[in-house]
């Protein structure tokens, strides 16, 4: 995790700050009228971070995602945690897609992450990223529940919720989460040797 912020950096988090108490009484943001967006890239080639797209999160939204990334699915005996995964990298390009529902995804996400890393230094003195692990699961324990959280929390419960799927997409279709999943996927058996009689005279294939 990074080190002490510059001069700058705390500025960004004052102003973030000051914003809170109004960050979630604004309607969230509709996309501009789409002009259009071309054809969709080429998907079976492999692109790098950013390159179909310009990527929408700054440093301290990045090491935040990163954070609660881990939050959600942790490390353990079986696989390594989502932000080591890089699974944060892969919620900055979803929700920078030039596309109508990713618009959405990326207000949502935006307001989510700064209302986060301000909720954590109102509590806690630090970002959230810098938080221990407890403090994380203490703030994540108030949103991670959309019909149980306060009305103070409400809009940061939808945020966490679209969140949390987004980690759990982006973790379980890596090979490593598939892995963790032991999902065996289209892979031939040596030892299948075709559907069972019953089954074949129910389909009416074997008398």
């Amino acid at each position: 995790m990074p080190g002490t912020m510059d001069r700058r950096e705390s500025l960004q988090w004052m102003l973030a700050a000051a914003a809170l108490p109004s960050m979630w009484g604004e309607a969230v943001a509709k996309p501009a009228k789409s002009k259009g967006y071309g054809t969709d890239p080429d998907l079976i080639k492999r692109h790098k971070a950013g390159a179909l797209w310009p990527l929408t999160m700054i440093d301290l939204q990045r090491r935040a995602a990163a954070a609660l990334c881990n939050v959600i699915i942790p490390a353990d005996e079986q696989s390594p945690g989502a932000a080591e995964l890089g699974v944060h990298v892969f919620i900055d390009e979803w929700i920078s897609a030039p596309y109508p529902s990713h618009a959405r995804d990326r207000a949502l996400v935006v307001k989510g992450l700064t209302w986060i890393d301000a909720e954590s230094r109102r509590r806690f003195g630090q970002a959230f990223a810098q938080a221990a692990e407890a403090q994380q699961r203490a703030i994540c324990d108030d949103i991670c529940f959309v019909p149980k959280a306060a009305p103070q929390f409400a809009q940061a419960a939808a945020f966490f919720a679209l969140y949390r799927d987004l980690t759990a997409g982006g973790f379980y279709t890596s090979p490593q989460g598939a892995k963790d999943l032991r999902f065996v996927g289209n892979v031939a058996s040596a030892t299948f040797d075709g559907p069972p009689p019953e089954v074949l005279r129910i389909v009416g294939v074997q008398g």
